[in-house]
């Protein structure tokens, strides 16, 4: 693991995007390697030899030191729909009581903020979504929730997020998505990559429940743009 300073910055998130694709195009080949990036590390992943750390850990200091400006990977601003509803926003109504804000500020100031994907872990396809207004941070519950269903679109502290799947979830529920975020079927599992960009958009329940038809049987366009680098 290759760490930076510790904090939540994009520019330290555009950094070690850069490094990547400057080891992926001078030295660490993509067949034997895997690059985790993460908030301010990135993990290497020596898929086919044991990794020789000594060797290694000089070489990745004398390589970023002369890596100059790299051009990083092609990323998109992706625009996702969200139901934001009491039937699966369950905790719309508390943390409304906790923010002094109506659920329809909410919804408004979650669907007008643009996100930065920092990370993707704790399940396959998970993003970690940086760039949560103040005014929207709260704390992630005490007790965590035994099933959150797939879909479910969550805050905790500076961050949101969707989940993939069911799982267990201690961060507070406020709609849902009915865009799969991963696909273990698909050659690329899940579309989304860390250095892209989110923005929800509210939708009804009728436009809910047809997107959600409309992906699973694989005719859902999600939206997107191009990036500039």
């Amino acid at each position: 693991m290759v760490e930076w300073p510790n904090k939540v910055e994009e520019s330290i998130l555009n950094e070690i995007l850069q490094f990547i694709e400057y080891l992926k195009k001078n030295h660490l080949n993509e067949k034997e390697w895997e690059f985790v990036p993460a908030y301010n590390s990135l993990t290497l992943i020596c898929k086919d030899t044991v990794l020789d750390f000594d060797y290694l850990k000089p070489k990745l200091k004398e390589w970023y030191g002369i890596k100059g400006e790299v051009a990083p990977a092609t990323r998109f601003q992706w625009r996702l729909p969200v139901f934001y509803d009491l039937e699966f926003g369950l905790d719309l109504e508390e943390i409304s009581g906790q923010l002094g804000l109506s659920v329809e500020r909410i919804v408004e100031l979650h669907s007008h903020s643009i996100y930065t994907v920092y990370g993707i872990g704790f399940l396959p396809g998970f993003m970690y979504l940086g760039g949560v207004p103040k005014a929207l941070e709260v704390p992630r519950k005490s007790a965590p929730r035994p099933k959150v269903l797939k879909g479910s679109v969550g805050l905790a502290g500076k961050q949101t997020g969707i989940y993939p799947q069911d799982s267990p979830g201690g961060w507070n529920l406020i709609g849902k998505c009915p865009v799969p975020m991963f696909n273990v079927k698909k050659d690329n599992p899940c579309f989304v990559n860390v250095g892209d960009k989110i923005q929800f958009y509210p939708i009804s329940k009728a436009e809910y429940q047809l997107h959600q038809i409309e992906a699973e049987v694989g005719i859902y366009n999600i939206e997107k743009i191009v990036l500039d680098a």
